[in-house]
C-alpha cells in the first residue's frame, strides 16, 4: 500500500478525554474514531491489527479442535428468561422491542444461544465432545465506558464453548483453551498472567483470568512474587498482617463523636488504629432478608465473596433503609441489638479486643466491645485483600497490581444445560444433562492492552505479528528516489512482507514521526546518498537500532529481524 493513498487520519494533539495511551495513541494514529460513548469506528489500520489478532485466534482455536460458528447479535428474550439472567444482567442488557412489542436483546455474551444449538443437535454421547466458537460483535450497556476501547459498549469478542459428556472430558476441554489462550497471548506479543477468578454472572466451579500487568487496568491482581500465587482481589484469600489488636478501651460504653462517620475520621477523633474500628454494613437480599455485615475498620467486603458465602446475591441498603431501619445515618449503624435476620463477620474481626462499633444513634459509637457482646451468626472469609497481607501458600507477604483482563475460561458445569433442557443420552441410554465450559478473549483488549505495554513518548510499538504493516519504505526525497523504492516496494510485497511505501510530498520529520506514532516495526530509509553507496538505512521502532545494509543483503536481514521480532 501507499501512504499517499491511504486513509490514515494522524493527529498531533491529544484526544481531550484521554486517560491512557492506548487511547491517546490509537486516536492520533488513525486507528479508531469516536462515534458515541463506549462506541468505536475501526479505521483501516485498526482493522488491519484486529483481523491479524482475529487470525492468530482462528489458528490457536482450530489446532484444538474447534469449530467456527457465528451466532445472531440480536436475539430473543425468551432464552435468557429461561436461565434467569434477563434479570440478573440487569442495566448492562441492552433491551428493545421489536414492532409487535416482542422482547429482544442486543447480546452481552453466548452462553444461552449456544446451548440451545447444542440442545437441537447434541443427543448422543457419540455426539460428544464439541468445541464451537466465534468470533462476534457484543453490547453491553457500560455506565462508564472509558480508555477508548479498553471498556466499552459494543466490542468484538472471541467466545467459545465446550460440551462434554463427562467431568473429566470438561477437564480436558478446559485444559485444551487454557494452553490456547496462552499461545495466543505469546503470539500476539502479550505477557500474561493467570490468576483464580469469580465466576460472577457466568456461573460454574472454576474460573481463571489472563491479566496483563499495568496501570491503567481496572482489575486489582494479588500476586506472591515468593510461590506465585495469583488471584484476582475478588476471590483472593490472605492471613491479614496484623491479626491481634488491643485497643485503649477497658470497658464498654458509649462515646459521642460528633460529625465523624468515615474510619478515618473516627480512629483520629479517638486516638486509635482503623484496625480497630468495626465497620457495620447493611445488606439486603431479594427476599427482603436484612444481614449485617461486620468487617476490620481497615479492609473493604469483597461482594462477591460475601455471595457466595450467602449463598445468593446481596445488594448494599439504601441509606433511606437504613434509617428507616436503625434511626440512624449509615456512618452511625451497628451490631449491637441490631434488629437483622443475620450476622456475617469478617475472620479479620476474630482477633479484636475492645474494639469500636457505631452507637446506631447518630454521632455516637461504642467503645470497648468484644465478640461476646455480639450475636454472631458465622465467621467468614469476606474481604478484599491488601497489599503486605500475608500469603496462605508460603507465608510470603502479597503485592497488589493494577491489571487488564484479556481472556476468561470457566467450567460452567451444567447451569445453562439444565435450564434450557439440553440433555444427551449416556452409553446405558440414561437421558443425562451436558457439561460445558465458557472461554472469552477480547479482541479490542488484546489490541489495547498491547499499546498500554508497548508505546514509548513518540507512539506505539507494535509486535511483530500484529503491527499493521510489517516494514515502511521512507524515502527522504521522493523525486529523486521514487523509480528505485517502487522497484524495492514490489520485491518486498513480492517475498511476503506486508509493506507500506511512504510516498507522500512531505517532510522527512513528517514521515518519521507518523511512522514512530503508528508503530510499525521496521523502517527502510532510502536516501540519494546512501544509494550512491548502494546502500539503505535499516530502522528498528522497538530498540531504535539504526543499520546500514547493503541492498542485496536487505531481504536477508529483513527476514532475520522479522524471527528475532
Amino acid at each position: 500500500m501507499r501512504w499517499s493513498q491511504s486513509f490514515i487520519p494522524t493527529r498531533k494533539e491529544n484526544p481531550r478525554e484521554a486517560e491512557f495511551a492506548s487511547h491517546r495513541y490509537l486516536v492520533r494514529g488513525g486507528f479508531i474514531e469516536q462515534h458515541a460513548s463506549g462506541v468505536y469506528t475501526f479505521l483501516p489500520l485498526g482493522r488491519k491489527v484486529m483481523l491479524k489478532i482475529e487470525k492468530i485466534i482462528r489458528e490457536e482455536m482450530n489446532r484444538i479442535g474447534a469449530q467456527e460458528v457465528l451466532l445472531p447479535a440480536l436475539t430473543s428474550a425468551d432464552v435468557w428468561k429461561e436461565t434467569g439472567r434477563w434479570e440478573s444482567f440487569g442495566p448492562d442488557m441492552f433491551k428493545l422491542k421489536d414492532r409487535w412489542e416482542r422482547d429482544l436483546a442486543l447480546a452481552p455474551t453466548h452462553e444461552e444461544i449456544m446451548t440451545l444449538l447444542a440442545k437441537e443437535h447434541l443427543k448422543s454421547y457419540r455426539d460428544l465432545p464439541q468445541i464451537w466458537y466465534q468470533i462476534q460483535t457484543k453490547f453491553r450497556d457500560e455506565p462508564r465506558p472509558r480508555g477508548g476501547i479498553l471498556r466499552v459498549r459494543e466490542f468484538s469478542m472471541k467466545d467459545s464453548y465446550s460440551f462434554d459428556a463427562t467431568w473429566e472430558g470438561l477437564d480436558e476441554s478446559y485444559e485444551k483453551h487454557r494452553q490456547a489462550y496462552l499461545n495466543i497471548f505469546k503470539r500476539t506479543g502479550l505477557e500474561v498472567i493467570v490468576v483464580k477468578a469469580s465466576s460472577g454472572l457466568m456461573g460454574g466451579s472454576d474460573s481463571e483470568e489472563f491479566m496483563v500487568l499495568s496501570p491503567s487496568g481496572e482489575d486489582r491482581v494479588v500476586h506472591c512474587p515468593k510461590c506465585g500465587y495469583s488471584a484476582n482481589v475478588e476471590v483472593a484469600v490472605a492471613r491479614v498482617g496484623k491479626e491481634f489488636i488491643q485497643s485503649k478501651f477497658q470497658r464498654k460504653e458509649k462515646v459521642h463523636t460528633p460529625s465523624v462517620r468515615t474510619v478515618e475520621e473516627v480512629a483520629d477523633f479517638l486516638g486509635i488504629e482503623p484496625a480497630l474500628i468495626v465497620k457495620s454494613l447493611l445488606y439486603r437480599t431479594d427476599e427482603g432478608r436484612d444481614v449485617l455485615v461486620l468487617i476490620r475498620g481497615d479492609y473493604e467486603v469483597s461482594e462477591s465473596k460475601l455471595s457466595k458465602v450467602y449463598g445468593a446475591d446481596l445488594h448494599l441498603a439504601t441509606r433511606e433503609y437504613i434509617i428507616s431501619k436503625f434511626n440512624a445515618e449509615p456512618g452511625f449503624i451497628g451490631p449491637l441489638d441490631a434488629d437483622v435476620d443475620e450476622i456475617i463477620a469478617d475472620e479479620s474481626v476474630k482477633n479484636l479486643t475492645n474494639f469500636v462499633v457505631g452507637g446506631n444513634r447518630d454521632d455516637y459509637h461504642i467503645v470497648g466491645v468484644n465478640l461476646d457482646d455480639i450475636k454472631i451468626k458465622r465467621f467468614a472469609d469476606i474481604r478484599e485483600v491488601h497489599e503486605g497481607d500475608i500469603c496462605l501458600e508460603c507465608g510470603g507477604e502479597l503485592t497488589l497490581q493494577n491489571a487488564i483482563e484479556v481472556g476468561h475460561i470457566f467450567k460452567l458445569g451444567t447451569k445453562y444445560s439444565s435450564s434450557l433442557g439440553a440433555q444427551f443420552t449416556d452409553k446405558d441410554g440414561q437421558k443425562k444433562p451436558i457439561i460445558m465450559g465458557s472461554y472469552g478473549i477480547g479482541v479490542g483488549r488484546i489490541m489495547a492492552a498491547n499499546v498500554e505495554v508497548n508505546h514509548d513518548d513518540r507512539g506505539i510499538i507494535w509486535p511483530f505479528a500484529i503491527a499493521p504493516y510489517e516494514v515502511n519504505i521512507i524515502e527522504i526525497d521522493h523525486r529523486k528516489t521514487a523509480d528505485y523504492t517502487e522497484g524495492l516496494y514490489k520485491e518486498l510485497k513480492s517475498k511476503g512482507f506486508d509493506v507500506i511505501w511512504d510516498d507522500r510530498d512531505t517532510s522527512a520529520g513528517a514521515k518519521f514521526k507518523d511512522s514512530e506514532l503508528v508503530g510499525i516495526p521496521i523502517s527502510v530509509v532510502i536516501s540519494p546518498r546512501k544509494l550512491e553507496s548502494g546502500e539503505v538505512e535499516v530502522q528498528v521502532r522497538k530498540t531504535g537500532e539504526r543499520i546500514d545494509v547493503k541492498r542485496e543483503e536487505l531481504i536477508a536481514k529483513l527476514r532475520s529481524l522479522k524471527k528475532e521480532l
